[in-house]
């Protein structure tokens, strides 16, 4: 079986991964995971792989593919995709390639979460200088703005943690990764979860759903 795991960053993707892994007994292939260990790999496709990643250029669709399919061969009983596909074009690239060996995508799960609350989620954290204490100005903020509980340290902000920041990934992410959303619904597989309820009711949802979808349940 072949799973996709879907949502913008801060969505909680990697949580509800942890939990369909250990339902489901599936091997998870998180993209960027997969990419970074294939870099180090003596082997054709990791040779190409580091050609990119060293060079700084973005790994092209056929590559990345080539790369995220040479890890899901085996006899694990499934496999959770996860930050792959990105686009449409490696979407329909994915499903060329699985189809030659009579395999597919089996279910998508999308963790919906609008763009106001990830902002939100991605935005707003700060950290002292002093030591590792996290605040967040809405989910757990400082009891004095700017200033840390535990030693009274400066707080600080860094800058992939600003508004700005944060709708820049947003866009990144609505631009070029929710058009599949629509690929998958009109292919039938795609089991859409509302992530803005709590952890617990968010994976309640998703493993249901998602039985479901794979006759398990």
């Amino acid at each position: 079986m072949y799973v996709l795991l879907l949502g913008a960053p801060g969505a909680g993707k990697g949580t509800q991964a942890e939990a369909i892994v250990a339902d489901f007994g599936f091997a998870h292939r998180a993209s960027g995971d997969v990419m970074r260990a294939m870099r180090e790999e003596r082997t054709p496709i990791g040779a190409r792989v580091r050609e990119y990643y060293d060079q700084g250029l973005l790994v092209p669709d056929d590559v990345v593919i080539e790369a995220m399919l040479s890890k899901v061969q085996g006899d694990a009983p499934g496999y959770l995709l996860d930050g792959f596909p990105r686009t449409d074009a490696q979407a329909r690239a994915l499903d060329e390639e699985l189809a030659k060996s009579d395999k597919q995508i089996d279910a998508v799960v999308y963790i919906n979460v609008s763009e106001g609350e990830l902002l939100d989620r991605l935005t707003g954290r700060w950290i002292c200088r002093n030591g590792d204490a996290v605040y967040h100005e809405t989910n757990n903020p400082p009891k004095q703005p700017g200033v840390c509980d535990v030693c009274g340290g400066e707080l600080y902000q860094r800058a992939d943690d600003t508004r700005e920041a944060g709708e820049t990934r947003l866009k990144v992410y609505f631009d070029q990764t929710a058009p599949l959303i629509d690929y998958y619904r009109g292919k039938g597989v795609l089991i859409e979860v509302n992530g803005e309820q709590s952890i617990e009711a968010v994976q309640a949802e998703l493993l249901t759903k998602l039985r479901e979808k794979l006759g398990t349940g």
